[in-house]
């Protein structure tokens, strides 16, 4: 595939016709509705939590050189991998690049679509910006760096005496460099997810080691309570203290931030008796409008002075933790203690869908909403593809492009569940209660379809699309996967005939509702809906039923010989 900027290289302008088996599609069309903001509006003083909804986990933070404030989220088997948002303000949001762009900078191919790149972290010095992260399964532990944010980042730098996960940098006033990550502790594990945070020096240009490694936390701060998966971790130096922070419990809703300090930056390290100095889970499953699983938090000070952290968490729909949106960014701030603790909230204190904003002047929203109640079009009539829509691990494949004012997509024989890189581009779905529809011109041949999905994960998806039935004739047809044992193109579930021609376009769409999913469609632009399955099993789609890391998307796709 032709990529630009933040799909990869570009989908440029087209000016050869589409060919014939080609599917055209007009425009997209979200739209999202959640309950919970109709009830909650900030005020000019206040902003609204999560500060990036959808899709968006295990942030890291920083400020930059510029005075503006960067911030990187994980995106596994994604492509483009690594978004990079900026803000002037801490609440208004704007993607500005990713990290991850270029096909060949890593190999995705093959990868479960949650493997891949996990929780990155972004520090800032002496006009360089660095992200430390680890691509799972494909070669371990690596850096890349950038003058600009927006990049170009530099193809990476690997780490391959660094094992495990989730490294972080640390860049001590001394001009030293120090390499934190979670990984086995010290000989055999005493118990299921027994993990370590590991500390070592590297050198500032080759971020290779120049020190033996060593231990600073072991199983978490109570581990004769054999505490699980502690990780992402973070050092912060504040009044000659050193503050180790990082996540502890796993990230289901036993996830916590623990906080520890020390006089010196290679321990040992002392932790806080308060912790966890953030968590959810101790409340009620059955409060309304639960923010469950919070952690993996990163911190920031201001111009002010005053600390923020950033963290993940999850909107279910129900008390069994089904959430499709995946694991989303919020923000909170962080409040020292006399005895100089940093707590991001009390034990018993619920995460705020409103906060007091900032003392920063507020800046613009940002041109596409990332949180509230919002709606967006895409005409796909600019010169490159937006840098929202992301593809299944890499686009190397020449299957899409922008003509005249549509997308074209060239079907593949790689089925939506391949497990590779079939021709899909997709939006994060961002709202529990949402749309996304479409307009797609497609002459189908035999085996092939073209439509709208809603889909998880490779074996996790419901797709609704225009293709043939058994006698040739032209249909619209939903399908579902719900499960590696089933076909990769999944089972149909429901049919119907489509009786225009061939060359008009046949509207399609899907409505979420929590863990209801309806599919519907249309022949011509001015047509009333048909709905073809209502209230269908979303819970599929959820964290809890199809495993992994992401969160759901909706997208356009083509696929058949």
């Amino acid at each position: 595939m032709i990529f630009k900027g933040l799909l990869g290289a570009a989908l440029m302008m087209a000016t050869s016709a589409a060919s014939a088996g080609d599917a055209r599609f007009d425009w997209f069309d979200y739209q999202g509705n959640d309950t919970i903001y109709r009830f909650v509006k900030p005020t000019e003083s206040q902003y609204l939590n999560p500060i990036l909804s959808g899709f968006h986990p295990d942030p890291g933070i920083v400020r930059g050189g510029d005075g503006a404030y960067y911030l990187v989220t994980s995106t596994f088997g994604w492509f483009p991998g690594l978004p990079v948002y900026r803000s002037t303000d801490l609440v208004s949001w704007s993607l500005i690049g990713h990290a991850i762009d270029r096909p060949g900078m890593l190999d995705f191919s093959g990868l479960g679509l949650s493997r891949g790149v996990f929780a990155p972290t972004i520090s800032y010095r002496d006009g360089t910006y660095y992200i430390a992260n680890t691509c799972v399964d494909c070669r371990g532990n690596f850096i890349v760096t950038a003058k600009d944010p927006a990049g170009p980042w530099s193809d990476p730098v690997w780490l391959p005496d660094v094992g495990g996960i989730d490294p972080s940098l640390f860049f001590d006033d001394d001009g030293r460099v120090w390499l934190m990550n979670n990984d086995a502790p010290e000989g055999e594990p005493r118990y299921e997810g027994h993990r370590a945070i590991w500390l070592r020096e590297i050198d500032p240009k080759t971020f290779q080691p120049i020190s033996d490694a060593h231990v600073i936390i072991d199983g978490g701060v109570r581990p004769e309570e054999k505490p699980i998966w502690i990780e992402g971790p973070h050092i912060y130096k504040r009044d000659g203290w050193y503050y180790l922070s990082a996540a502890e419990g796993g990230t289901a809703r036993g996830h916590s931030q623990v906080i520890l300090r020390s006089r010196t930056v290679a321990g040992p390290y002392t932790p806080y008796e308060g912790n966890p100095i953030l968590t959810q889970r101790d409340l009620s499953e059955n409060r309304p409008f639960p923010v469950t699983s919070v952690g993996h938090a990163d911190y920031v000070q201001d111009d002010a002075g005053n600390w923020w952290a950033t963290f993940l968490g999850v909107r279910p729909y129900d008390t069994e933790d089904h959430y499709n949106t995946g694991r989303e960014t919020y923000l909170l701030p962080v409040r020292w203690t006399p005895d100089g603790w940093p707590i991001i909230l009390k034990r018993d204190a619920k995460v705020p869908y409103l906060d007091e904003r900032p003392s920063l002047p507020k800046a613009a929203p940002p041109s596409l909403p990332t949180n509230g109640n919002f709606s967006y079009r895409e005409e796909f009539d600019g010169a490159t593809l937006d840098g929202h829509w992301i593809s299944l691990r890499e686009g190397h494949e020449n299957w899409a492009k922008l003509e005249a004012g549509s997308l074209v997509l060239t079907p593949q024989m790689l089925p939506l569940g391949s497990g590779r890189n079939p021709s899909f581009v997709a939006r994060r779905q961002q709202h529990m209660t949402a749309s996304a529809s479409t307009a797609v011109t497609f002459e189908p041949g035999i085996n092939q379809s073209a439509g709208i999905a809603a889909f998880q994960n490779d074996a996790f998806f419901y797709a609704l699309a225009v293709t043939l039935d058994d006698t040739g004739n032209r249909i619209v047809e939903l399908r579902r996967r719900t499960g590696e044992a089933h076909a990769p193109d999944g089972t149909a579930l429901a049919s119907a005939p489509l009786k225009g021609d061939a060359d008009a376009p046949v509207r399609l769409k899907i409505e979420a509702d929590g863990g209801r999913y309806s599919f519907l469609y249309a022949e011509g632009p001015d047509a009333p809906w048909q709905v073809l399955v209502k209230d269908a099993d979303g819970t599929i789609l959820s964290t809890a039923v199809a495993g992994g890391f992401v969160g759901a998307v909706f997208g356009l796709y083509a696929s058949g010989p």
